[in-house]
């Protein structure tokens, strides 16, 4: 799909307003180039290098998105997938890896990832994923 048929555009809204994207990779060319492209949409971004940087900083009622790589030193993204559930995160994850390996697909969708992306991926793919878990949010929420 281009990215000019994308439902997401260019946002002016203040940054309070804007819908926030969590970035969790040990690569930082990942998190850099990945912030970048997130935020020239309007997103909000924070990137993490850690998971444990991440659980300090990020509260398990925290909206928004996780975008999680799977090989990572420490606490790994299978790991943080699990502690995710364990405290009762309600953040959406989108795995990204670099692992070719065909089961992890598999593997991230039942532990409750919302997508899966074989790094490296195009961009367009990453952002109608997240406009898509947007999208749904916001449709659970008018569904109350």
């Amino acid at each position: 799909m281009p990215i000019e048929e994308l439902q997401i555009k260019k946002s002016d809204e203040t940054y309070s307003n804007k819908k926030q994207i969590y970035i969790l990779d040990d690569d930082e060319s990942v998190r850099r180039s990945l912030k970048l492209l997130l935020t020239s949409y309007g997103f909000a971004v924070e990137t993490f290098s850690s998971a444990d940087d991440f659980f300090c900083d990020v509260r398990n009622r925290a909206p928004g998105c996780l975008i999680l790589d799977i090989h990572m030193t420490g606490l790994n993204g299978w790991d943080t997938q699990q502690r995710l559930i364990r405290e009762r995160y309600v953040l959406p994850v989108i795995v990204i890896t670099a692992d070719k390996d065909d089961r992890f697909k598999d593997q991230a969708l039942k532990a409750g990832a919302v997508g899966f992306l074989l790094k490296p991926f195009e961009d367009h793919y990453l952002l109608h994923m997240v406009s898509q878990v947007f999208n749904q949010t916001e449709a659970r929420i008018f569904q109350l």
